[in-house]
């Protein structure tokens, strides 16, 4: 795979070079709520805006249908880009149209622009090689160069992460080779005990990665919503909890394979648990009580992990030399529910292991409840990506990144 140094080194000066980046950040309105994600590709921007390449930088955000949206519009993330870089950025409100034309025909050296969202047109997304191939042409034909730094979204075969750098010359950012780096010391050669905790909605969502880690890490600490389909398979009353019953002969199946492979597969024993879900946009006060996690009321849903499992997690941690964690440990997102998570991320901040923070939720998170991101090891821009890099899985960005 060929680095952003080697580029460099060959000379960018007045050649125009497409950046896959990764902007999908958090809206609220207008506002930008978790810029992380624009932060992270600034050293690859720096780089070769200062190199006197003409940039052309281009992302995704959320899930628009193929045809421009304003809810979904890249406006607010290019501005920020533009704070952050200290210059004017300028933006295309098409992705291929008129106006990015005229956009990266009017970039001097040292310049940078921002296209509008990528999925605002159907072959981004396309499952059809034909329509897909032809945006990527569209796309190319702004180009002289591709520097793909979109960490996030090298686990989908879209136009712009895996056929455009097919038709340019191509290199991997800052960004994509630290992530890969990071997998790899999670993959290949690790310390151990090696200790995963798993958070998060969906229990469907992390098959595929405990599946994997049955065969690879020493302790598996589960929370989040998925727990509790993990004590409904111990045959645990779990109240009106987030549950996947069609999943539990899959996670029966996983803690006999634990058991068997000397995988310590940890769960919750005490939770918090309210009659109703609690409101996150006043994030008014919130009542609950205090259960036992084999014993959650009929009528109750567990919303965090209690005080006794975030005190049996963070002792399953003190002791680890690698922490793998990807999604949170409750609704964090409102004051009452964001202790367990707060437990999680400062037992990782006190650890002296190689900790890595998996993206997605769990690293707004982070950020949301004022941790310093320099006391981890690494936070990704990608949970969704990474996780696939676990499976074993081959992420379609970083082949189409391969020589």
């Amino acid at each position: 795979m060929k680095t952003i140094d080697e580029l460099l080194a060959e000379g960018v000066s007045g050649k125009r070079v497409f950046v896959r980046a990764d902007l999908n950040v958090p809206l609220d309105g207008t506002a930008i709520t978790d810029d992380g994600r624009i932060r992270a590709v600034l050293p690859t921007v720096k780089a070769l805006a200062g190199a006197g390449a003409r940039v052309v930088v281009a992302s995704h955000l959320g899930r628009p249908k193929g045809a421009p949206d304003p809810a979904f519009s890249l406006a607010p993330a290019a501005a920020r880009l533009g704070e952050l870089l200290g210059a004017e950025v300028a933006f295309a409100t098409d992705t291929v149209g008129e106006s990015a034309r005229a956009a990266v025909a009017g970039l001097g050296d040292g310049d940078v622009a921002v296209l509008e969202n990528l999925r605002f047109n159907a072959g981004e997304t396309s499952k059809d090689d034909a329509e897909r191939g032809a945006f990527a042409d569209e796309l190319a034909s702004l180009a002289d160069l591709y520097v793909g730094d979109g960490f996030g979204a090298v686990h989908r075969k879209h136009a712009s992460v895996y056929d455009l750098p097919a038709r340019l010359p191509h290199a991997a950012g800052y960004l994509i080779a630290a992530e890969v780096a990071v997998l790899k010391k999670l993959t290949e050669d690790v310390g151990r005990p090696y200790v995963v905790v798993l958070g998060g909605a969906k229990v469907s969502d992390k098959l595929a990665v405990i599946d994997s880690l049955l065969g690879k890490a020493d302790r598996l600490l589960i929370g989040g919503g998925m727990a509790y389909t993990f004590l409904k398979a111990k045959g645990h009353e779990v109240g009106i909890s987030l549950l996947q019953e069609d999943q539990i002969p899959a996670v029966k199946e996983y803690m006999e394979r634990a058991e068997k492979n000397g995988v310590e597969l940890v769960l919750p024993v005490d939770v918090l648990a309210a009659g109703e879900f609690p409101d996150l946009k006043t994030k008014a006060p919130a009542e609950y009580i205090t259960v036992d996690a084999d014993g959650i009321p009929a009528d109750k849903e567990g919303l965090d992990i209690g005080p006794r499992t975030r005190e049996l997690y963070a002792s399953k941690i003190a002791d680890a030399a690698t922490v793998f964690w990807n999604g949170p440990l409750g609704v964090f997102e409102h004051p009452d529910y964001a202790g367990g998570t707060r437990a999680i991320a400062q037992a990782l901040v006190d650890s002296k292991a190689f900790t890595v923070v998996g993206g997605g939720d769990s690293a707004a998170a982070v950020r949301t409840l004022g941790f310093d991101e320099n006391a981890f090891g690494h936070i990704s821009t990608g949970g969704g990506a990474s996780l696939e890099y676990l499976e074993g899985k081959t992420l379609p960005g970083l082949a189409a990144l391969e020589d």
